[in-house]
Parts: C-alpha cells; sequence; structure tokens
C-alpha cells in the first residue's frame, strides 16, 4: 500500500473513531450524568465539539492532500470527499445556527424554554452521513 494510501486510510478511520465516540456516545451520555444541567451539558458540548471540529478539520486535510497524492480510486475519493464536504457544511451552516441556540439557553434565566432548533436534527443527520462516508472511504482504501 502506498504511503498516501496508507496515510488517507489511517486518517479516515481515526476521523470516524472521533465522530463516533464524541456524538454518538459522549454528547447523549453527558446529558444522563447525576447533576448535569441543560446548561451545564450545553457548556461542555460546546467545548467538546469545537475540540472535535478542529481536529476533524486536520483530519480532513491530511485525507485531501494524501488523496491528491495518490490515486485512491473513484470510490474512496468521492466518499472521502462527502465527508469532507460534510465536515464543511457542518461548519459553515449547520454550527452558526446550533451555536446561536446555546447562546439562547445559556442567557436564558432559569426556568425559562429557549426556542427550539432544527439545526441539531441536521447535524446529527450529517454525522450519520459522515459516518457512513468515512467508513466506506476507509474500507475502499483497504481494497486497493
Amino acid at each position: 500500500m502506498p504511503a498516501s494510501h496508507a496515510t488517507a486510510t489511517a486518517a479516515s478511520f481515526v476521523w470516524l473513531g472521533m465522530v463516533l465516540a464524541i456524538s454518538f456516545v459522549e454528547a447523549p451520555v453527558k446529558f444522563r450524568a447525576p447533576g448535569v444541567t441543560l446548561q451545564v451539558g450545553l457548556g461542555i458540548g460546546r467545548l467538546v465539539f469545537r475540540a472535535l471540529n478542529a481536529c476533524e478539520l486536520v483530519l480532513a486535510v491530511l485525507v485531501v492532500i494524501s488523496l491528491l497524492v495518490g490515486d485512491p480510486g473513484a470510490g474512496a475519493g468521492i466518499a472521502l470527499g462527502v465527508a469532507v464536504a460534510v465536515l464543511l457544511a457542518q461548519l459553515l451552516l449547520v454550527r452558526p445556527a446550533l451555536t446561536r441556540r446555546t447562546d439562547a439557553v445559556l442567557a436564558a434565566p432559569a426556568g425559562t424554554e429557549a426556542p427550539r432548533s432544527r439545526a441539531h436534527l441536521w447535524y446529527v443527520g450529517a454525522e450519520v452521513l459522515k459516518v457512513v462516508a468515512l467508513l466506506a472511504g476507509g474500507i475502499l482504501l483497504l481494497a486497493r
């Protein structure tokens, strides 16, 4: 396996593991911990997802560079391109709406409900799509 494929494969699976661990394990579990209020959970989530997204950007750049240097094949290139595009859509389109919602919840007086937002559902849907794309891209790179 060429070094560019190995790098892209490793980055894809590390990225996949981070998304699964944070988005599908940490995020929902933290709200079940004793004493964690919605405000505390959102504050923690904001920090954790900021760190996750920074790591994702680094891994996405690594994947893109590795794919440009080597010939990943059409399937892997498309799948990993989808993962990168989904990440960019999340950061540029969905995260700002989530930030506004979090700001409203954190600024609301105790006992007041902030307006609901569909942005969370869009973010989760994008995470599912990203997981599928990363898994498919990583597997296709391994099979090459």
